[in-house]
């Protein structure tokens, strides 16, 4: 046995001769030791190699097919490294692999491999048992003939490019324990389990089954309900409708149970009181009606509750989850009332007593009295105040941001509030416009106000359009608008405002540029953000893109995202902002991320525009992500892409690939950088710091690369997010399920 992994390699690659002297090699332990350059071919000749684990490092070309000659390999673990042919693969190497007939694991994944999904792969030793394919190119639809691995207990795709539907063949893989399918483009029904051969109905699915972020749609089976000992079942983030099975409660094993972003509706069935193991259940962003079932407050074990933009209505309840208000999240369904007092929930109508009822006839005829005599008064204050707006020529609001809006604004009262637009309540200054904070009317509460230039060319195009993106959209990491005023001045001359929440902690900019200063601290007190902050914020940006590019009535390209736009309330929450350059891309081409654009005639801010706007003129959603990779390179670099430093063609791209990945603790944001006593601000040691770094950095080149079909997806950035944020979490001592960052 030859074992080495950690940061112990003897060298930078591979003896190329490796095979020859260690003929009698059994075991080849080379994980994350930063070894580069190709794999020998050699290692073909070392003929009684059991078990090859390179992963984690940074083997480059491809597998070589010698390794088809190793007769006894039982075990090939490569994953994690650049391997993979840029010109596309024609799976020579799972051809060779077929000659390996005791094979029993094969993980390929987070390498370069392409091409269209390799149909030798059902080729391979009926001995296999675990194949690890994600996060690769491969694209194309899943073969049919996959259950002649008749052993696989695990196959996980996630993160590549499939596409078409998931073959109902795929339910004879009688012992597949996890199946994860997630992060790609199927489509279609999750299969019907009318025969036993079908994928709801397979028993052996005891871990997971994930087939969230595709395109899946129609009814979730009734027949889930035979998946007994299922503990992960994730189906969110597809296009899935209807109710919720009541065979669902059957699934008592379940510990995690992901239904979110789907088009489901109807009441939750009382059946599902039975899941009592349940720690994590995310529903949000369905149609779900009806009552908040309280026996979501008995399950002993739940620590993660989120009913967000539902249409649930009623009394909340207070016991169990319901009491931790980070660990359970309601916002978004208006109908909804009670609940422990951090939610904010409205107060529940009192119900009226018996003797309130006997009561009631003479209340009404009293209130009838009353009501016709206001009415009066009320026609003629209408009459008055008619005659009045006709002389001042006032206009209405005519563009209302909601169906539901109640709340109008004039332009006295914005000037009231301003103080006459003094500048000591000017907070900031864009393209088309200026934003003032006071206190309005509205139950007291601090509003920002947008006053548009109207001289400014373009700032009317810009009011239209942000008043059209803002009333089609609602998340929680949007900024909301409260309302718009259209109206005139005392000169008679037009005048534009956008009314929304005020966020008092300011914008990204300046608390990556500036450091910011709050309201109620002195001047030389400055804050800065540490490296948790950042990674949430980075996420709750991304989750807005992924909103705003996935889920909405038609997909919209925001093709101003920078931090300027980035807004942060009282809980550090980000919220993405100035919608005046949004575009809306038809709804004909809702499910294409790639060469689906609308013509756009102005670009965004010099240093986030994609290089193909300049071009051809288009938007596109991987224009915002290109504009996300620079966001997020920026956060973590502490530059500007317009940073004077760079010259003679050099970018924020280039300067950090520069680094990438072994130098990058020396282009970091200095605040993050570990103390004498070798930890950040977040009590990070320089290891683990680096760890994050690298995956940061990776995700925000991949975005911002010059060719937009070279970008990474939205989601995979989320992904990837995620994943360092639970590496934070861990290091914090805080549980997942205790988190309370989640997106609403």
């Amino acid at each position: 046995m030859f074992e080495l992994s950690g940061n112990n390699a003897l060298s930078d690659v591979l003896p190329f001769d490796i095979g020859v002297t260690l003929p009698n090699l059994h075991h080849l332990i080379l994980n994350d030791c930063q070894l580069s350059g190709q794999i020998p071919r050699s290692i073909g000749n070392a003929s009684q190699l059991k078990y090859i684990q390179l992963d984690y490092n940074k083997f480059e070309g491809t597998i070589p097919l010698e390794v088809g000659n190793l007769k006894d390999l039982e075990v090939l673990i490569v994953g994690n490294n650049q391997l993979g042919d840029k010109w596309g693969s024609d799976w020579e190497l799972i051809t060779s692999l077929s000659n390996c007939s005791k094979l029993l694991s094969l993980a390929l994944g987070s390498n370069n491999f392409q091409g269209v999904f390799p149909p030798s792969l059902v080729n391979l030793s009926t001995t296999m048992q675990s194949i690890y394919l994600e996060h690769n190119k491969i694209h194309g639809g899943i073969s049919s003939d996959m259950w002649r691995l008749q052993n696989l207990t695990v196959l996980v795709l996630r993160g590549n490019f499939l596409s078409g539907s998931i073959p109902p063949s795929i339910g004879k893989l009688y012992n597949i324990g996890i199946l994860d399918l997630s992060e790609n483009s199927i489509s279609g029904e999750i299969p019907l389990t009318l025969v036993p051969e079908q994928i709801v109905s397979l028993s052996s699915l005891t871990n997971c089954l994930d087939l969230s972020y595709n395109f899946l749609s129609g009814p979730i089976p009734s027949e889930v309900g035979k998946l007994t000992n299922l503990v992960l079942l994730n189906l969110s983030v597809n296009e899935l409708s209807g109710d919720i099975p009541m065979t669902l409660g059957k699934c008592i094993e379940v510990v995690e149970l992901d239904l979110n972003d789907n088009l489901l509706q109807g009441v939750i069935p009382q059946s599902l009181s039975g899941l009592q193991g349940i720690q994590e259940l995310n529903i949000a962003g369905n149609n779900f009606s009806g009552p908040v079932p309280e026996f979501f407050g008995d399950w002993p074990n739940l620590e993660y509750l989120n009913l967000t933009y539902n249409n649930f209505e009623g009394h909340v309840p207070v016991k169990g989850v319901f009491s931790n208000a980070s660990a359970f999240f309601i916002a978004g369904n208006n109908k909804a009332c009670g609940g422990i007092p951090s939610l904010r929930l409205p107060q529940c109508p009192v119900r009226e007593s018996s003797v309130d009822k006997k009561k009631r006839p003479r209340r009404v005829l009293l209130v009838g009295i009353v009501a016709g005599a206001m009415s009066l008064l009320l026609i003629l204050l209408v009459c008055f105040l008619l005659l009045l707006i006709m002389r001042r020529k006032h206009r209405v609001p005519n563009l209302p941001l909601s169906e539901d809006q109640h709340w109008q604004i004039s332009f006295d009262e914005i000037q009231n509030a301003t103080n006459h637009f003094s500048p000591s309540n000017l907070i900031g200054m864009g393209s088309f416009g200026s934003v003032y904070s006071e206190i309005l009317s509205l139950g007291e509460q601090q509003l920002a106000i947008k006053v548009i230039n109207i001289q400014q060319h373009g700032a009317e195009h810009s009011f239209l359009a942000e008043c059209r993106a803002l009333r089609s959209i609602r998340h929680r990491n949007l900024v909301k608008v409260v309302t718009a005023c259209s109206s005139v001045d005392h000169q008679g001359n037009d005048f534009k405002a956008l009314v929304f929440e005020y966020m008092p902690n300011g914008d990204l900019d300046k608390w990556l540029h500036h450091s910011f200063v709050a309201q109620d601290e002195a001047p030389n007190t400055r804050r800065r953000l540490t490296m948790s902050q950042r990674v949430n914020i980075a996420l709750d940006v991304a989750k807005a893109l992924d909103y705003l590019h996935h889920h909405g009535e038609v997909p919209i390209v925001h093709c101003d995202l920078k931090p300027s736009n980035v807004l942060l309330d009282d809980d550090m929450v980000a919220h993405v902002a100035d919608f005046g350059l949004s575009r809306f891309i038809p709804k004909t081409v809702n499910h294409s991320t790639e060469e689906t654009s609308t013509s756009m005639g102005m670009k965004g801010t010099i240093g986030y525009i994609p290089p193909e706007y300049g071009m051809d003129g288009n938007v596109s959603i991987q224009g915002d992500v290109y504009s996300y990779g620079v966001l997020l390179l920026e956060m973590f670099t502490g530059k500007r892409p317009t940073d004077s430093s760079f010259q003679g063609g050099q970018t924020l791209q280039s300067y950090v690939a520069a680094c990438y990945p072994d130098r990058i603790m020396e282009i970091i944001e200095p605040t993050l950088l570990p103390m004498d006593n070798g930890f950040s601000c977040d009590e990070i040691d320089a290891g683990k710091l680096q760890e994050c770094m690298v995956s940061i950095f990776r995700v925000g080149l991949q975005c911002s690369q010059e060719s937009s079909r070279a970008r990474m997806g939205i989601r995979s950035a989320i992904r990837d997010l995620e994943a360092v944020k639970d590496v934070l979490r861990k290091l914090a001592g805080v549980s997942l399920q205790q988190e309370h960052r989640y997106i609403e």
